[in-house]
């Protein structure tokens, strides 16, 4: 195999039949080609974000997305009716 460089950590070959040997080992299909310091080669997988996991012209690592789930709990436990005050059921405590 032909490498002409890598883009992103991936080999970029010099024929197409390298890029889908290639692509084919990693579970992916087809190729695209690239123009690297002038030289046309070719990158296994179908798409530049397909290859490499992250959009082409960045080096930044792919996006990832953060999911947070929160649980409440009710705080009542006992008869239902209550307020959520303690002490008697007869309510009133009046005595103004």
């Amino acid at each position: 195999m032909s490498v002409i460089g890598n883009i992103a950590g991936i080999p970029l070959f010099t024929t197409v039949q390298e890029a889908l040997a290639w692509a084919v080992s990693k579970g992916l299909s087809g190729y695209h080609a690239h123009n690297l310091q002038g030289q046309m080669g070719y990158m296994g997988g179908a798409n530049h974000q397909q290859a490499t996991g992250m959009p082409l012209n960045t080096n930044a690592p792919p996006q990832t997305t953060t999911t947070t789930t929160t649980t409440t709990s009710s705080r009542f436990s006992g008869s239902s009716g209550s307020s959520g005050s303690s002490g008697s059921s007869g309510g009133g405590g009046g005595g103004y």
